[in-house]
């Protein structure tokens, strides 16, 4: 609404003057500034198909290689882990099959030895008991050729003695 009396070349207000230059000077620079804002809005989106796009596509292929291989070695790890268990289960398996097989084999020589001990004392034993009569008769042979010849040896002494003094 035009002001009544007041022509629009020459305002009563200086400052309203200055504030329309600003506008028309905001309204060029605004107008001036759409081919950037539209080379800033085709640019951002030329870059986003040609740049971002394909960018991202590379790094969320290489996210999931990674973490496959990631999963792969861990599997791999996990794999081997219970591989080193089970080595671990049929050494500790071994060792024990080998301890029980060495205390049979103790054992055998111990029933072995047992037997060889109580052989040789029953042979001893016969040995001591051939030679108990072996002595035994000896000494009744003995006996009874001292009962012979001590009469004769007796008589012999007597006589050596009693003869002795006679003569």
């Amino acid at each position: 609404m035009p002001v009544v009396g007041v022509s629009r070349s020459r305002c009563a207000f200086p400052a309203h003057n200055l504030m329309e230059q600003t506008f028309e000077a905001l309204a060029q620079i605004l107008l001036k500034s759409i081919p950037t804002v539209g080379l800033l809005i085709f640019l951002y989106f030329f870059l986003r198909a040609m740049l971002f796009a394909p960018l991202t596509k590379v790094l969320k292929e290489r996210d999931e290689l990674t973490s496959g291989t990631r999963n792969a070695a861990e599997a791999s790890l996990r794999e081997a882990e219970r591989n080193v268990q089970e080595y671990d289960a049929k050494l500790r398996d071994a060792r024990t099959e080998i301890y029980r097989e060495q205390e049979a084999t103790r054992a055998e020589w111990l029933a072995e030895q047992a037997a060889q001990v109580s052989s040789a004392r029953l042979r001893s034993a016969g040995l001591v008991a051939r030679a108990k009569q072996e002595l035994a008769g000896e000494r009744a042979a003995a006996e009874v050729m001292l009962m012979q010849h001590s009469s004769a040896l007796a008589d012999e002494i007597a006589m050596a003695v009693l003869g002795g003094k006679t003569a």
